[in-house]
């Protein structure tokens, strides 16, 4: 292996990791901008022309405050439960079905389902060590939450395994030439669309941090760099979401700006959503989950295991 094998992924992966941090805060910026319209009211529009730096100022300032923990906290894993939560998030985005092959995952959808379900761990570890009963419930419902979606998540990816017969996200850009998977299964796209809603803990799915009952859930104890760090790895998921959908749902070439414009419409629903619906009640989330979304996978991959079995027959 020569230097250049060497040096070529690591400069990849400083380059996504700088798009996908600068991506983060325009999301934010955007989410404020948007939740301000929805409410009739000015987003932050002060700092800088039209309010464009005001992200950078808010990392600037959540860095900079002084970094407090609980005394009779685990500290080892508070501390680096947020570390650890926004790896995982940048992590997961190696599977962006790159053309160039930087790198070559014919296994992509596995390693997003492994990088997930490892998301449940930080929510847990950092709601248990910060020794609080509100972050310790926050954290338990965020994992019931996130585990019981994560069932119809895979289901669905299954469906569109047994369907193209590979892991591999590049295929699914391939198989989408002529006509895209959302027409296919429309009630999959939407089943999709909500559970990313309820496994990035966004509203009306968002009991891990619950404001109005448990002060702020998971996250109550952190400040400064460690609320910052937990921020910055739920919003990484989101544009992660929004991408994973477009790539699955909306076929389009990664190195169009159709791309771009589906997955920034895809990151202004999840905001709209938050902007208009109520939170969800906690036993009509787990009855979503298992009576309604999981049927409707399951039934899907059995469609689809019969429709490859009914093609290969023909063939063959």
């Amino acid at each position: 292996m020569n230097l250049v094998d060497f040096i070529l992924p690591l400069v990849g992966v400083l380059v996504l990791i700088i798009c996908v941090l600068v991506g983060v805060a325009f999301l934010t910026l955007m989410e404020r901008s948007v939740l301000g319209y929805i409410q009739i009211r000015k987003g932050p529009n002060k700092v800088g022309i039209v309010g464009i730096p005001q992200p950078f100022c808010d990392a600037i300032k959540l860095f900079t405050k002084e970094q407090t923990y609980p005394v009779v906290s685990n500290y080892l894993p508070y501390y680096f439960s947020p570390v650890f939560s926004l790896f995982l998030s940048l992590l997961v985005w190696l599977v962006i079905p790159y053309v160039t092959g930087v790198y070559s995952f014919s296994l992509g959808l596995l390693f997003f389902l492994c990088c997930t379900s490892l998301g449940v761990y930080t929510v847990m570890i950092a709601g248990w060590s910060s020794n609080s009963n509100y972050a310790l419930l926050g954290g338990l419902r965020g994992v019931a939450q996130t585990i019981s979606y994560e069932v119809s998540l895979a289901l669905i990816l299954l469906s569109f395994v047994f369907l193209i017969g590979s892991y591999c996200l590049l295929d699914f850009l391939k198989y989408q030439e002529l006509i895209w998977f959302g027409v296919l299964s429309l009630p999959l796209m939407l089943s999709w669309f909500a559970s990313c809603l309820a496994e990035t803990n966004r509203t009306p799915f968002d009991f891990a941090e619950g404001e109005s009952e448990l002060v702020s859930g998971f996250n109550v104890e952190y400040s400064s760099g460690g609320f910052a760090l937990i921020f910055l790895a739920e919003y990484a998921s989101i544009l992660f979401m929004s991408m994973l959908f477009i790539v699955i749902f909306g076929g389009c070439d990664i190195y169009s700006l159709l791309f771009f414009l589906k997955l920034t419409f895809i990151s202004f629903l999840f905001i709209w959503v938050r902007g208009t619906l109520p939170r969800y009640r906690y036993d009509k989330l787990m009855y979503l989950a298992w009576k309604s979304f999981l049927p409707l996978s399951l039934n899907y991959l059995f469609m689809f295991i019969g429709l490859k079995i009914l093609i290969m027959s023909i063939l063959y």
